[in-house]
């Protein structure tokens, strides 16, 4: 599949020197730039350059300045699609070359119609070169090319064979302008204020295709039009559809029910939005044209015609079935309303599409979704296709680079409408897929505050357990830089904080509850910040570790941070972990957490503020339960380094605390050897042991376990080759 393939060595260079134009170029007086060296580069390669700067937002002013080197970089194709220009960057940059085809289509900032045929009309060669002229929603400024010289009007441009107008001020003199061109074939000229098509009749020889849709001051009558078309003997490809799916069109019946006559050698025709069209027309239009390709039919409620099924060659836009429905979005990218109709009839479609891995139709979806970012309504039906097409093991089967595309279009989606409750909800649903959370490259710290955002505002219990297992697993893959400056957000903290009070005064211990601490605990591990705010909005207010081990690793966490632990020193609290540490009724992973709590607060006897008589008991109770514990059966924690257990190891430290650090060492290293030997080895921990065990004075339980586990380490280096050390993590067991 297409988008399983790797991306092609010239793309990723190209996009290299898209970002790096800064250090390659030299800036000029006038503010643009000019590469600094450059080799003669192929003249597509120039074309490639342009439309990659053109397609990642970085063509400007200033950035286009690089073209004014003609000898260097050769343009025939140019494409500054969308890109803000000036005219006078316009002209110096890209009117010099012999170009033969130009797309500047809905491009900002003051650049118009009449600015782009002046300077192209400066130059003799591009007069008689240029073969295709796109000017799609521009500002035409026919004001002031009529104060210009004669030469400025499109019939300058005799080379011209393509012409694409729509969505522009086009008035009926420079229509006749235009068709007075000699070699003119394509001619599109939708949504523009032309009131007479009488001018057609000048090119009636050479117009091939004439795309008119949604022509609203169209001044003529049904015969009138229906008899300027029929004289236009070269033409193939007739569009006469309109989005406004208008209830009826007289020219249109008279041409589908007019029989062969008209128009007999027409390949394609697209009447798509006219309400009223028949099944009874449209079959005797298609039984008199033999070679017919394609019919637009989509929102005319005449798809489902017999004559459509039995031809294999004509392809039908339309809504009867999905090939219609696919050929429609393929057809239809330029236009919102056609494109949100086919994504309509495609969303009641794929409800039953169940077990059927689709990225072509996913595709389709996609590219509705980045050529209408900004329209609410589509991307309210395109999210809900995305999320019946990746439901389930939907997604499985889809291809990873397709998949990452989606979910950075979902995230844009949530972005831009943040208050719209049921595209939020859409969204969500789409992130809560273990293959796009687990497997599919995409921002994930992004998407972690967008749904944290979310969160904030919903209440929802089924929507509220979903956001917050989708926050739980992003937060787990997020880098310790990521995770810190979100654990900065003290926002977030709250809302997690407020889910888990929410459960604790209805005493419900459910997977909500477990995937906010599972959240918490990524958040606060080693994060001084995030471990602030988890006191500041009173976490260690909550009693809850006798519940559930969640609460327990957090604050095992927050007891790490030696600036916080003063937070800590309260004596009801260390009561209450103490009754944690063993018992019928306790959690191994219970016990464990609780103990780290006490081994970090009791390690720095200086720091202790509370009645040493306590400490010296902690310290007793702790040795004693460790001794006790049972190595439990699956993985319970998993860490990213070991450094926060480095303090706990030192000859000085009491034995329960020292006990409590191996017990933990030895508890992973059990589990999953490969990895945490390893990690050992690279931290500098054996030689912690070493020293642990060699002391005269460690406790024998101590010493015992330390040698243990370096016999562990001693075993995987001959057994094992080192393996690169887990840089994610994430409270596995527990979440």
């Amino acid at each position: 599949a297409e988008e399983s393939c790797p991306v092609a060595l010239s793309e990723l260079c190209l996009a290299q020197v898209c970002l790096s134009l800064d250090s390659l170029c030299r800036t000029q007086p006038d503010g643009s730039l000019r590469l600094s060296w450059a080799p003669l580069l192929p003249q597509e390669m120039a074309d490639q350059l342009l439309h990659k700067m053109a397609a990642q937002g970085t063509l400007n002013d200033r950035t286009v300045g690089i073209f004014r080197s003609c000898e260097q970089l050769r343009l025939r194709r140019a494409c500054v699609r969308s890109s803000p220009l000036s005219a006078e960057a316009f002209r110096l940059a890209l009117c010099p070359h012999r170009l033969q085809e130009l797309d500047a289509s809905g491009v900002p900032g003051g650049l118009t119609g009449a600015h782009i045929l002046s300077g192209l009309a400066s130059n003799p060669e591009c007069r008689a070169s240029l073969q295709r002229l796109t000017l799609s929603r521009l500002q035409l400024g026919w004001t002031s090319l009529e104060v210009k010289e004669e030469q400025v009007g499109f019939s300058s441009l005799q080379g011209l064979r393509t012409l694409n107008l729509a969505n522009t001020d086009l008035t009926d003199p420079f229509l006749e302008d235009i068709c007075t061109l000699p070699k003119l074939e394509v001619l599109d000229i939708s949504s523009t204020p032309v009131t007479e098509l009488s001018a057609l009749l000048g090119c009636r020889l050479t117009l091939r295709s004439l795309t008119a849709h949604g022509l609203r001051q169209l001044d003529m009558s049904p015969a009138r039009v229906i008899s300027i078309l029929s004289q236009l003997h070269a033409l193939r490809h007739l569009d006469l559809s309109d989005d406004r799916f208008v209830s009826g069109d007289e020219a249109v019946r008279l041409l589908l029910e007019g029989g062969s006559g008209i128009l007999p050698a027409l390949v394609s025709l697209d009447v798509s939005g006219r309400k009223k069209v028949t099944e009874g027309a449209v079959t005797a239009f298609v039984e008199g044209r033999r070679g017919l390709l394609f019919l637009g039919l989509l929102a005319t409620g005449a798809g489902s015609c017999d004559v459509l099924s039995g031809n294999n060659n004509l392809k039908v836009a339309g809504e009867a079935n999905e090939k219609q429905i696919c050929e429609s979005l393929r057809r239809y990218r330029e236009r919102e309303c056609f494109t949100r109709e086919a994504l309509v009839h495609l969303y009641q479609l794929t409800n039953d599409m169940y077990d059927q891995t689709r990225p072509d139709i996913l595709k389709l979806v996609l590219g509705g979704m980045q050529n209408y970012s900004e329209s609410l309504h589509v991307q309210l039906v395109a999210s809900a296709c995305v999320f019946n097409l990746t439901n389930q093991d939907m997604a499985v089967g889809m291809p990873h680079p397709l998949l990452s595309a989606v979910v950075h279009q979902v995230l844009e989606a949530m972005r831009s409408f943040p208050s719209h409750q049921q595209l939020q909800k859409n969204c969500l649903l789409v992130l809560c897929s273990d293959t796009i959370l687990q497997d599919v490259p995409f921002d994930r710290f992004e998407a972690a505050k967008l749904v944290m955002n979310w969160l904030s505002g919903h209440v929802d219990r089924t929507l509220q357990r979903m956001a917050v297992a989708v926050i739980s697993i992003l937060v787990a893959k997020l880098s310790t830089e990521q995770t810190t400056q979100l654990g900065a957000d003290i926002f977030i903290m709250k809302q997690l904080l407020g889910i888990v009070q929410q459960k604790a005064m209805a005493g419900v211990v459910d997977s909500t509850l477990k995937f906010a601490l599972s959240a918490l605990w990524n958040l606060t591990d080693e994060t001084p910040t995030a471990s602030r705010h988890f006191i500041q909005c009173q976490g260690l207010e909550l009693r809850l570790m006798n519940m559930v081990p969640g609460l327990s690793v957090v604050q095992n966490n927050i007891a790490e941070v030696e600036e916080l632990q003063a937070d800590m020193m309260q004596e009801d609290l260390l009561e209450h972990v103490v009754t944690l540490l063993q018992g019928p009724q306790v959690e191994v992973g219970v016990s464990y957490f609780a103990g780290g709590i006490l081994a970090h607060l009791t390690s720095r006897q200086d720091a202790w503020t509370l009645d040493q008589g306590l400490r010296q008991t902690i310290l007793e109770q702790l040795h004693a339960a460790i001794l006790t514990w049972a190595l439990p059966e699956r993985e319970m924690v998993s860490y990213r380094s070991f450094r926060p257990f480095f303090s706990l190891l030192q000859t000085s430290q009491p034995a329960g605390v020292q006990l409590w650090a191996v017990w933990a060492m030895h508890l992973v290293c059990t589990q999953n050897g490969v990895q945490y030997c390893h990690m050992l080895q690279v931290e500098g921990a054996v030689e912690l042991l070493k020293t642990l065990s060699s002391d005269l004075d460690t406790h024998s339980n101590v010493r015992g376990m330390a040698e243990s586990i370096l016999g562990m380490v001693e075993c995987h280096q001959t057994t094992s080759n080192p393996l690169r050390t887990q840089t994610e993590k994430g409270h596995h067991g527990r979440s």
